[in-house]
């Protein structure tokens, strides 16, 4: 027993030795100041030399030594952490180089760093920035190089944006994919990028990117994230649908020549490539992205009949794909190329070379800019000759003989243009200044732009209309330029050139928008509502709003509307004291200028009084057949200021029909009827209700009385006949004797007045029983139907 305890106690010690004689020669991993060769204090511009000059040196393409390659990425990881100044601290105090552990964290944290394990025990390839896949490294984004490059660049070719970090395992699995995919991607012109999110987290949550791996496709500055299977021809697909639609369009026998003569509207260079597989290939589509602006594309499948043809008269060989560039003259390609497996280099050289028309019109700054660039240096110079001129027929042979002219020209340093004087009037007011009203509206002007800012010295040559002499006047003009750059004896400031293509917005918004709405709908079927959510919570609060302020103004005024009906057939409204002749009731605002107002009839009886709602009150008028119009008239002045109350309703009641139903109220408000009675004289008479006014509340059952009071203001001074008053509603007329009809027709002027001033105090009523000052008559229950007589 005590011999093995004592070999269990010797193992220990020796295994102890062990570790702690490799804790103690172990070193950092590496040493960035020895491999770059530099001191601790070395500026940063010293470090970056040495990086370049090493980086040249041990570059793997350049370098075939066999260590090359791990001594670059040694080289390579050294300077990322002394460039970085937060980097190099942390190597300084701690001697840590893995980034992914924290600040400091070699003194507990990293404590397995002391020890040596083979990593190939591990197998974790990805658990250090220090082993990222060479590949990759070249491909790294920051935040200020996707802003400032990246996005710019997106407008002219989309990109492919891989998002990874380290300790990902999921990663793994799609490298070999993805190395491919970025081969032949790369190749054929698309950008390429890498982000890690462990050290452009900034850039990541920028892109929208919250999880890895994620892969996601970049153009015209819009993001677009990968939701499929990561499989080289899925990637090679979502690379194609992130090209706009309508970029190629397909050429056939039947639609060839609308195509090829399409060049004077679009004022483009057309391209034709002739191939024999059905689709168009991704390398001409990229081409056609990168050019669209230049150029319009058009694709002829070799396999068709249809394409028969077209194969026959411009003689294309099937052997390999061949490519046409048409400018004016459709019936003969002005370049060709044709190649097997033609090369991406060599289709932007093609397409460089062939960007504009021998002739183009000038229509917008951009192109203008191009084709008449600024001089920048002495032998530099480039001259533009334009031909200012009119997009009518009659022009048609001036300007044909203008291309003729231009297309024999063999100088690099002029280029030629044309501009249609209606669309650009400023540019050609200017150039023109000094023509004669007799000469020809078209004129061919040599220039040369000093600045940016639009200072030009120009010199207008000739009145063009397309004659021999011209064409020698122009040439002997070109070629004293040549010879004496001074002949430029005018100068100005030339305006901004309008876009004549800015009409066309609202066709590119259009497909802008279904382009947007497709991603949105894809996002949405995806789930990816993290991406999603500033959309959703942008549609919820317009949806919350919306219902706030329409949809409960809506439902509330339904409910209104459902109170008021069913409407009366024979009511009538008032238009700002006119009469009127419809009927209706509403408790809205007035949105127009009239009163309406509603008869209280039996089948508006229990809507407008005994169901009418808690806090409503409706104003009743009380008039006869014969007094019905000007009284209406006369009401709807008086209540108008009124109307802005949801709470007040408005009707009128023919006593003529309904003067039982009348009798029967006042009897039921005892303290009403003792009034009138106390003012009837003897009572034995029948009484004129004519001009009462009574504020029914339906649900508190009360009533407010208003009784007419006839002022007579507006006879004063007329004339000294005795005037009739009226009082508590009962008139009193002249006894002065007259002729007969002369007093007829003073009683009938005198009566209409009579009945017109009995609501002249109504106003004044009406602001009383806002103000809740007015008596009120209760009553033990509103009559019943049975009290409204029908009409006769």
């Amino acid at each position: 027993m005590a011999g093995e305890r004592m070999s269990v106690q010797l193992a220990v010690v020796v295994v102890l030795s062990v570790l702690l004689t490799g804790a103690t020669h172990a070193g950092p991993e590496m040493d960035p100041y020895k491999i770059l060769g530099v001191t601790r204090s070395a500026s940063q511009a010293e470090i970056k030399k040495v990086y370049k000059r090493l980086a040249k040196e041990w570059h793997p393409d350049k370098n075939k030594n066999p260590g090359a390659e791990d001594m670059f990425i040694k080289i390579t990881k050294s300077y990322e952490i002394l460039s970085n100044e937060d980097k190099r601290a942390n190597y300084d105090r701690y001697g840590q180089t893995d980034d992914t552990q924290p600040y400091g964290g070699s003194r507990h944290g990293h404590r397995h760093d002391s020890f040596y394990f083979d990593e190939s025990f591990f197998n974790f390839p990805f658990n250090s920035k220090n082993h990222r896949d060479f590949a990759d490294s070249k491909y790294i984004l920051h935040f200020n190089q996707y802003v400032n490059d990246v996005v710019p660049d997106s407008y002219k070719r989309p990109y492919l944006i891989k998002i990874t970090s380290d300790w990902c395992f999921s990663c793994i699995h799609i490298e070999p994919v993805w190395k491919e995919v970025v081969q032949e991607m790369e190749t054929l012109g698309v950008g390429i990028g890498v982000v890690d999110v462990g050290y452009e987290r900034r850039l990541a949550n920028h892109l929208g990117a919250h999880r890895t791996p994620s892969i996601l496709g970049v153009i015209n500055g819009k993001v677009t994230f990968f939701h499929y299977a990561v499989a080289k021809e899925h990637l090679r697909q979502f690379v194609e649908d992130l090209l706009p639609q309508r970029l190629v369009e397909r050429v056939t026998d039947t639609n060839d020549l609308q195509f090829l003569n399409s060049w004077h509207e679009l004022n483009k260079p057309h391209v034709l490539l002739f191939d024999q597989v059905p689709v168009v290939p991704l390398l001409y589509k990229l081409t056609a992205f990168a050019y669209k602006d230049y150029l319009q594309f058009g694709y002829v499948d070799q396999g068709l009949s249809e394409t028969a043809n077209l194969q026959k008269q411009f003689n294309i060989n099937t052997y390999a794909p061949t490519m046409l560039v048409f400018k004016e003259n459709t019936d003969n390609p002005a370049d060709i190329i044709q190649a097997k497996g033609m090369k991406k280099q060599i289709i932007d050289e093609f397409m460089a070379n062939n960007k504009f028309l021998l002739v183009p019109r000038l229509v917008n700054q951009k192109l203008f800019d191009e084709l008449c660039p600024v001089k920048q240096f002495h032998r530099r110079r480039k001259y533009c000759v334009l031909l200012i001129t009119g997009d009518e027929e009659t022009f048609s042979f001036g300007n044909q003989a203008f291309l003729s002219f231009a297309s024999t020209n063999a100088r690099e340093v002029v280029r030629f243009a044309y501009v249609y004087q209606r669309l650009q009037q400023p540019l050609c007011d200017i150039l023109m200044q000094n023509k004669d009203s007799e000469q020809s509206p078209t004129q061919v002007v040599i220039l040369e732009r000093r600045n940016a800012a639009g200072k030009t010295f120009f010199k207008p040559v000739t009145a063009w209309n397309g004659s021999e002499e011209d064409k020698q006047r122009l040439l002997e003009e070109l070629q004293r330029l040549q010879k004496d750059p001074s002949i430029l004896i005018h100068d100005a400031m030339l305006p901004e050139l309008n876009n004549e293509f800015a009409s066309m917005f609202v066709i590119r918004w259009i497909y802008a928008s279904y382009d947007y709405l497709s991603e949105v709908i894809d996002d949405i079927l995806h789930n990816n509502w993290r991406e999603m959510m500033p959309l959703l919570s942008l549609i919820f609060s317009a949806l919350f709003i919306l219902f706030g302020t329409v949809v409960i103004q809506a439902f509330s005024d339904s409910s209104d509307d459902k109170q008021t009906k069913p409407k009366a057939k024979d009511g009538t409204k008032a238009e700002n004291g006119s009469p009127g002749t419809g009927s209706s009731s509403s408790s809205r605002p007035p949105k127009k200028n009239f009163v309406e107002v509603t008869e209280l009839t039996d089948i508006t009886y229990m809507s407008n009084l005994v169901k009418l709602r808690p806090g409503h009150m409706n104003i009743v008028l009380v008039l006869t057949d014969a007094s019905k119009n000007i009284l209406l008239s006369k009401f709807a002045k008086e209540v108008y200021s009124f109307t802005g109350s949801l709470t007040l309703h408005f009707s009128f009641l023919n006593i003529d029909k309904h003067s039982q139903w009348m009798n029967t109220l006042l009897e039921y408000a005892q303290d009403a009827t003792q009034i009138d009675a106390d003012e009837d004289d003897g009572g034995n008479h029948k009484m004129d209700y004519t001009g009462y006014v009574l504020a029914l509340n339906g649900h508190k059952k009360y009533l407010c009385l208003f009784k007419p009071v006839y002022t007579g203001e507006d006879l004063e001074g007329k004339s000294s006949e005795d005037e009739g008053s009226t009082s508590g509603g009962r008139s009193r007329s002249s006894s002065r004797d007259d002729h007969p009809s002369r007093k007829s027709n003073r009683s009938r002027s005198i009566s209409t007045l009579q009945i017109h001033h009995k609501l002249d105090r109504l106003g004044l009523w009406m602001e009383r029983l806002m103000e809740g000052t007015l008596p009120r008559y209760y009553i033990p229950a509103w009559p019943g139907l049975d009290k409204i007589t029908p009409s006769k």
